[in-house]
C-alpha cells in the first residue's frame, strides 16, 4: 500500500526558544521518513472546519491574541504566526483522512500537537484538536470513525469533543497519573456515546507488552467491532525510554510493532497526525513506523510480561462495550 507524509516549512513558524515544543523537534521526526514516501503539501483548514469541534468564540479569541508571543495557559504559547500554523496542522490531518479514504497511509507530520485542546480550550502545548478536527470532517462523508491515542499522555481534548458521540470511537493508552491527570478507566463515555471511549492508563514503567495487551485483547476488537470507515493515529512518541516527559519504556521498534498490529488487525490505511515526541530516539520510531506502514512487521527485541496492574486494567476494559 502506497504511504505519504504531509509536511511543509510552515511548521516551523510556530517556535520558542527553549520551550519543548519548537520546531527541532519536528526536524528530528521528518529524519526518520524513509526515501521512497510521497510528500503532499500542507493544507490549511478553514474557520468552519474548525467550528465543528472548537467553539467560534474560542477560534477568534485564540487568533486576537495570537498576534504577539504570549502564553494561553502556562506551557502553551503563540506568536504572530501560530494561528495560521495551527490552522494548517488541523488541516493538514484532514488531508491525511482523506488520502486514507482513497487507500492511502499517509502521515501528517505537524505542529502544535493537537490532542489536548478542547472545544473552549487550548492547553498543552495544543492550540486546536487536529485529530478532532479530521475526524469531525471526515464525518460529513462517512458514518463512523475511530480516533486511537498512543501519545504518552491522555487525550482529553478529543475525549471531550466526542464524549457523547456513538460515530467516534476513541481509545487512549498512556501513562497514568500523567498530565493532565484524566483518562481513567471508568471514563467511558456518555449518552449515545457510553461505550465509546476506552481509556487504558498504564503504570509508569510499562513496556511494549503492556501495550501489546492492551492493543490485543482491547483496542483491536473494540475496532474491530466497530468497523469505522478511517481510523485516525493521534501519534505522540513521548513514551520512548528515552523521553524526559514521561517515565515508560518503549524503544523506537516498538512504534512499528503498534502501527502493524493496528493495520493488521483493521485492515485500513492508518491517519496518522503527529502529537509528542521529545527524545533523542524519536526519528528512530518515526521511521520504524513509516517501515510497518510499507508492509514490516517488528517482533519485540526483548521478552517481557505485562504489568499486572496492566492486565487488572484489561480485565476491566473487556467488560465496557457498545451495541
Amino acid at each position: 500500500m502506497q504511504c505519504s507524509v504531509i509536511y511543509g516549512d510552515v511548521f516551523a513558524r510556530h517556535d520558542m526558544e527553549l520551550h519543548p515544543e519548537t520546531g527541532s523537534r519536528l526536524r528530528a521526526a521528518l529524519s526518520g521518513v524513509p526515501d521512497g514516501v510521497k510528500w503532499r503539501a500542507p493544507v490549511r483548514a478553514t474557520e468552519g472546519d474548525l467550528e465543528r469541534v472548537h467553539r467560534p468564540q474560542h477560534i477568534r479569541w485564540v487568533q486576537e491574541i495570537a498576534r504577539g508571543t504570549c502564553f494561553l495557559d502556562p506551557n502553551t504559547y503563540v506568536t504572530s504566526h501560530s494561528f495560521d500554523v495551527a490552522s494548517y496542522a488541523a488541516g493538514s490531518a484532514s488531508a491525511a483522512v482523506e488520502r486514507t479514504l482513497d487507500g492511502e497511509h499517509s502521515f501528517a507530520l505537524v505542529r502544535p500537537p493537537g490532542h489536548h485542546a478542547g472545544p473552549d480550550r487550548s492547553m498543552g502545548f495544543c492550540i486546536f484538536n487536529n485529530a478532532a478536527v479530521a475526524a469531525a470532517r471526515a464525518l460529513e462523508s462517512v458514518d463512523r470513525v475511530a480516533i486511537l491515542d498512543w501519545d504518552l499522555h491522555h487525550g482529553n481534548g478529543t475525549q471531550t469533543i466526542f464524549y457523547g458521540s456513538d460515530q467516534v470511537l476513541f481509545c487512549s493508552v498512556h501513562e497514568e497519573d500523567s498530565f493532565p491527570k484524566t483518562g481513567w478507566v471508568d471514563e467511558i463515555g456518555t449518552g449515545a456515546g457510553r461505550g465509546y471511549t476506552l481509556n487504558a492508563p498504564l503504570a509508569a514503567g510499562s513496556t511494549i507488552a503492556d501495550y501489546q495487551l492492551v492493543f490485543r485483547e482491547v483496542f483491536v476488537p473494540a475496532l474491530a467491532r466497530f468497523r469505522p470507515d478511517a481510523l485516525i493515529v493521534s501519534a505522540g512518541q513521548d513514551a520512548l525510554a528515552d523521553d524526559e516527559h514521561g517515565h515508560m519504556n518503549l524503544e523506537p521498534e516498538d512504534f512499528g510493532v503498534l502501527a502493524g498490529m493496528l493495520i493488521d488487525g483493521t485492515d485500513l490505511p492508518l491517519a496518522l497526525t503527529l502529537e509528542g515526541g521529545y527524545g533523542p530516539s524519536h526519528g528512530k520510531a518515526i521511521e520504524a513506523i513509516f517501515a510497518a506502514l510499507r508492509g514490516k512487521r517488528f517482533v519485540p527485541a526483548n521478552e517481557r510480561s505485562p504489568h499486572r496492574s496492566t492486565e487488572g486494567v484489561v480485565e476491566i476494559l473487556k467488560k465496557v462495550g457498545f451495541c
